[in-house]
């Protein structure tokens, strides 16, 4: 189903209707401002960046105005970047997102949003943003994939599945 929902997407939506960066490094956010130099009919939505000054900064020093920027801190990690947006972008019938993040982190990112969006109908062209990090293991990606499943399954990623099992540490520890 999901990959009939994504050339669906690409189909009726054949250029990205937004700019999305995922958080974890400035040099996400700089990539993402000259983007929307380029594209200044796009918003730019930001997951859980930079403190709001910093990013403000980030996009004023390109010239991007505080109203095309979105900047989002609901996300913990990288399954929730996409989970705590995609209902806005549905909202506001976006079909094409521009996802901007750092080549290591990139192949996850990508297995992610085509879970994700893909089951909303969303699809995605990445936008890689250079590093010097080595890429991240397919364990973490395979981790992701599935928390992403569970989350269209029951609405949860499982990102606060330590805590659960911290209580449920703490209650044998008391026994």
């Amino acid at each position: 189903m999901i990959p009939v929902r994504l050339a669906v997407a690409a189909h009726q939506a054949p250029r990205p209707q937004v700019i999305l960066t995922l958080g974890g490094d400035p040099s996400r956010e700089a990539a993402a401002a000259q983007l929307a130099r380029h594209y200044p009919s796009l918003d730019v939505w930001v997951s859980t960046g930079e403190t709001r000054q910093k990013s403000q900064a980030i996009f004023r020093a390109a010239g991007i105005p505080d109203d095309r920027l979105h900047l989002d801190y609901r996300a913990i990690d990288t399954v929730t970047n996409f989970t705590t947006l995609v209902s806005d972008f549905e909202q506001r019938q976006i079909q094409h997102v521009y996802v901007v993040t750092s080549d290591f982190h990139m192949p996850r990112a990508k297995a992610i949003a085509t879970i994700v969006l893909g089951s909303r109908g969303i699809t995605f062209t990445p936008v890689v943003v250079p590093s010097a990090r080595a890429r991240e293991s397919s364990a973490r990606i395979w981790r992701d994939v599935g928390r992403s499943v569970l989350w269209i399954m029951t609405g949860r990623t499982g990102a606060t599945l330590h805590e659960i099992q911290d209580r449920v540490q703490s209650s044998i520890i008391e026994r």
